[in-house]
C-alpha cells in the first residue's frame, strides 16, 4: 500500500511540475529556454519512473530472529 501512496504522492506531482516547466514556463524564458525545457522534461521523466516503479514494488516479509 505504501508504494502506491508514494507512486501517487510523488510520481504524479512530479509529472505535473515537469509539464508546467517544459510547456508553460519555458516559452516565457528568452535566455534559458533550453535549460528550463531540459529540467522540466527530466523532472517529468523521473516522475513517470517513480510512478511506474510504485506499481512493481512488493511487500517484503519481516525476518524474525
Amino acid at each position: 500500500m505504501a508504494s502506491k501512496q508514494i507512486s501517487a504522492g510523488v510520481g504524479i506531482p512530479m509529472i505535473i511540475v515537469g509539464i508546467i516547466l517544459a510547456f508553460i514556463l519555458a516559452p516565457l524564458q528568452a535566455d534559458l529556454k533550453d535549460t528550463v525545457e531540459f529540467v522540466g522534461s527530466l523532472i517529468g521523466i523521473l516522475g513517470v519512473l517513480i510512478f511506474i516503479a510504485g506499481f512493481f514494488s512488493r511487500k517484503v516479509t519481516k525476518i524474525t530472529s
